[in-house]
Formats: C-alpha cells, structure tokens, sequence
C-alpha cells in the first residue's frame, strides 16, 4: 500500500510539468457580408426590339477589412419579370468600411417582357427591381479563407437615358510648330 502512495504522490508531483504549454487564442475576426444596392438604370442604346442597359451598383463592404469580389452570378428582375442575367469574374476591391461602384450591362427583348415593364422603361419611371445573386467574396486578411454569399436586393431605381460624354474639341495642330520662324519659312514655298 505504501509504495502505491508513493507512486500516486510522484505521479501528482511531475503531472503539471508534462503539461503543454497554454494555447494563445487569438480573438474571432466578424465578418460582414457586402451589402449591394443599384443606384439607377440607364439607357445605353434602343434599337426596335432590343435595348442596352447599364445598371450602376454600389457594393458597401462594413468589415474592418478590404475584400475583393472575384466572381458573380446575377439576376436581375424588373416589376416582378426576369430581365436579364449574367457573369462576371474579378469584380473589384473594395477597402474597408468603404464602398465601390461597378456597372452591369444587360439587353432587354420587348418581344419576351410585359407590357407594364415596356411602358415603365419607355416613359422612364421608376422601376420596381430585385437584384439577386452569388458571390465569391475574399477577405484581405491572412486567417480567412474565401467564401460564398448569397444577395438578394429590392427596392425602386428610376430608368433614365445615360449621359453621353461631350466629343473631345478638335485639337490645335498648329502648337506642333514651336518655332514661328521656322513656319513662316515653310509657308514661302
């Protein structure tokens, strides 16, 4: 019986010292999820049938990070009906507690969309829209992996014409001649 005291008693003496040393945990990192939100809708081009569009969206990013979005599956819905979809890799970056605006280009057929949304994009009124998709989202920060996140965004967005930027002015070719001498004697031919 003594010797298993004796054995009990050394084995609680050394114990503590074959523990491993503490664990340092570093604290969770919260990710956010982007927040998207479409500030209007725009013309490009009308043809008969078909017209070019350019949605502008803003992606808000609230983490305390940067992000880049590397790649997107979108839909997107006016007045209830599809409207057009798509793809897109290599989206943009985005600093922390920022924001950052991309443009979408899509085509709507008159032939396949409802009359109402026909009259509303016409008339250029409001548009009663939901922006849905996927994306893959890649946090800058060493321990994060990427990662998926689904977004599904309604609201009212108005469909105006885009705004064509003016013509470049002509340029001035005689600044090409720096010396005046030099031209008046070209001009005596």
């Amino acid at each position: 019986m003594r010797k298993f005291w004796f054995f009990l008693l050394i084995t609680a003496l050394f114990s503590p010292a074959c523990k491993s040393p503490p664990k340092i945990i570093e604290p969770a990192v919260e990710v956010k999820n982007p927040e998207f939100e479409i500030l209007s809708i725009a013309i490009i081009q009308a043809d008969l049938v078909n017209t070019m569009f350019e949605a502008v969206v803003r992606i808000n990013n609230p983490n305390d990070f940067a992000v880049d979005l590397s790649s997107i599956d979108y839909k997107l819905y006016g007045n209830g009906m599809f409207w057009a979809d798509g793809r897109g890799s290599d989206i943009l970056h985005i600093q922390a507690k920022s924001s950052c605006e991309t443009e979408f280009h899509f085509t709507m057929n008159f032939i396949n969309m409802s009359r109402k949304l026909l009259d509303d994009v016409i008339a250029m009124r409001h548009v009663n829209y939901r922006f849905e998709g996927d994306v893959e989202v890649e946090p800058f920060v060493p321990s994060l992996p990427a990662f998926q996140m689904t977004f599904n965004r309604s609201g009212l967005s108005e469909v105006r014409e885009k705004i064509k930027k003016p013509a470049a002015e002509p340029k001035n070719y005689s600044s090409n001649f720096p010396n005046p001498a030099y031209r008046s004697e070209f001009d005596r031919w």
